[in-house]
């Protein structure tokens, strides 16, 4: 199943000059034209223009609502790769040398406990 996310930018409000564009039509298109492609070049497709409410501020404590004209583009998700269960590891071979030192936990023979006190006589507290 195909995902997408979505972009949304706010339409030219003016064409900008260009050499050979005398007419505001064609300013306006080259500069969508111009918008339009850095867009897809980028991997966004084009998906639509909306014309969408907002609620603005005017005064005080007025309100005011103005439409801005926004448009939509969209692009797929790279899907994350499927994940690969996990495997047992081969088992590793004995070592050729049992004589040689391994490391484990000290063994130590049963004796007596040491004595537990004060370092030196002087320092214990009465």
């Amino acid at each position: 199943m195909l995902h997408y996310e979505y972009k949304v930018v706010p339409a030219p409000k003016r064409g900008e000059k260009q050499r050979g564009l005398k007419t505001t039509e064609d300013r306006f298109a080259h500069t969508l034209t111009q918008l339009m492609n850095t867009l897809g070049s980028e991997g966004w497709e084009y998906l639509r223009a909306e014309a969408l409410p907002c609620e603005e501020r005017v005064g005080f404590t007025g309100k005011s609502t103005s439409y801005q004209n926004l448009l939509i583009f969209r692009r797929a998700l790279i899907a994350a790769p499927a994940e690969v269960a996990p495997q047992a590891a081969a088992p590793v071979a004995a070592a050729a040398d049992p004589a040689a030192p391994r490391l484990g936990a000290a063994q130590t023979e049963p004796g007596a406990a040491p004595a537990v006190g004060p370092v030196r006589p002087e320092l214990a507290a009465e």
